[in-house]
């Protein structure tokens, strides 16, 4: 009775997500703003009756868990990028989960090897390189980026975004602490202008004649190409899907976890199962623009229509093992500066 009123207190508080106390629910903390994940939610209550109650974390989920201890309504989270699965989860908040259903759906790269997460869909950190500015197999790989032939044609946002810190880490995999280091120099050495703004400013800014490559996520694409005004900057521009010297291109995720005192456990592990399901996956890549990892599913053909690529296959926990690294030699370097 304690953990219902609970539940009913927060949701109450959280302002437009106020909901009553139900038998059969299951309450999310996200990264990810609710209308991102109505999709889901809605099919996953039609499907078994249960009440998904959404709250909207923009920052600070770890210390909101570790604030609320026991007593926390919250079943799972959901998030992006793999830092913040893996702070939730060396925080020591989530607990393990494995059944036949999650297992087959999600391959082995893409989960943690101890199962406390999971993930959904991915997305591939790319270059958008102008059309205009930039011929075909003038950038092939990551490494390319350090190469003088760029110097003052590069854009992007800051080095210690989360987006760039796990390209970094990834960085870190293949060539080590101190290649990563001279990398972040090259590419500073590059850049056009100061790391500012967030993906889409960057390819903005290519549209613009102030450089002409960036560094972005792959589903900033379909976002700007559903708005009016930013459609413009996207045409300005093509997806290029660099590797790592034949390792593969670099992917970042997002992800399910369940807390480690959740008072639904039963109705937020159906919801796992359900949420890495090839039919959810295919649902939530739609509505995001993003790429879903279970076997045998498609992305949405405007997603496709970008190009193909082989996905780096190293397991994401290993990069977020490279974070505090990554973080520091970015620092060193004054990538910002």
């Amino acid at each position: 009775m304690t953990k219902t009123l609970s539940t009913a207190l927060f949701f109450t508080a959280a302002a437009s997500l106020a909901a009553p106390a139900f038998a059969d629910e299951v309450n999310v903390y996200s990264y990810r703003q609710p209308e991102l994940i109505k999709p889901l939610t809605d099919a996953f209550t039609a499907e078994t009756g249960i009440k998904v109650n959404v709250a909207y974390l923009k920052k600070g989920m770890v210390e909101r868990l570790q604030a609320e201890g026991d007593r926390s309504p919250a079943d799972m989270i959901l998030t992006v990028d793999i830092s913040r699965l893996a702070a939730v989860v060396n925080a020591g908040l989530t607990q393990p989960v494995t059944t036949d259903a999650i297992n087959a759906n999600v391959p082995a790269q893409y989960r943690d090897p101890d199962n406390h997460w999971f993930g959904l869909t991915t997305r591939a950190r790319i270059v958008y390189a102008s059309k205009d500015r930039v011929a075909d197999g003038e950038v092939t790989t990551y490494e390319d980026l350090a190469d003088p032939k760029w110097e003052g044609r590069i854009c992007t946002r800051s080095g210690t975004n989360a987006y760039n810190v796990a390209l970094t880490s990834a960085v870190i995999e293949h060539h080590g602490v101190e290649g990563a280091k001279t990398w972040l120099e090259g590419v500073k050495s590059n850049l056009a202008r100061k790391p500012q703004g967030n993906d889409r400013a960057q390819v903005k800014a290519i549209w613009a004649g102030e450089c002409d490559i960036s560094i972005g996520n792959t589903y900033y694409m379909g976002k700007m190409l559903s708005d009016d005004e930013q459609k413009e900057w996207a045409d300005s521009v093509r997806i290029v899907f660099p590797e790592f010297e034949g390792k593969g291109t670099h992917v970042n995720i997002s992800g399910v976890a369940l807390t480690k005192s959740a008072p639904n456990k039963e109705n937020a592990v159906k919801m796992m199962e359900f949420l890495t399901s090839p039919a959810a996956q295919e649902i939530y890549a739609k509505a995001n623009f993003e790429y879903p990892i279970a076997p045998g599913t498609e992305a949405d053909a405007l997603v496709t229509g970008w190009g193909e690529f082989t996905a780096d296959d190293v397991n994401l926990m290993t990069l977020a093992g490279h974070r505090s690294d990554a973080l520091k030699i970015t620092e060193e370097v004054d990538f910002d500066g």
